[in-house]
């Protein structure tokens, strides 16, 4: 039997980005459309938030968390490539950072849990 949503993404998430999407969902602010606009501006954290507390679709919860990781991705590697033209030098790490959230994506498609593991860069 295969895990829930829930189950495998709840682990994930800080408490503070759970309270904020409560608080805003008790002011009557609609879920779903928060997610999405999270999703947007590649806020996988907040999207999850809203996620585990709505009503959809197990699929759709996926594609939609998937879609804020690849948006992140797509924002981070447009910020590296701002920076390495201001500073001229490249930034490694945050297109590194932009690669583990298209595996985050990917994972979470295929109804994997997001292994998010931190290895030590050596640098000689």
């Amino acid at each position: 039997m295969s895990n829930t949503f829930a189950e495998l993404y709840s682990p994930l998430l800080k408490e503070v980005f759970t309270v904020q999407a409560q608080q805003q969902l008790a002011q009557g602010a609609d879920g779903l459309t928060c997610a999405l606009a999270y999703a947007e501006h590649g806020k996988p954290e907040f999207t999850l938030a809203y996620l585990l507390l709505i009503d959809l679709s197990e699929e759709e919860k996926r594609e939609l968390l998937a879609l804020s990781y690849e948006r992140r991705a797509i924002l981070s590697e447009e910020k590296a490539e701002t920076l390495s033209q201001q500073f001229r030098r490249p930034f490694p790490l945050i297109k590194l950072e932009a690669q583990k959230d298209r595996v985050a994506a990917n994972q979470v498609r295929q109804g994997r849990r997001v292994r998010r593991d931190s290895k030590i860069l050596r640098v000689n």
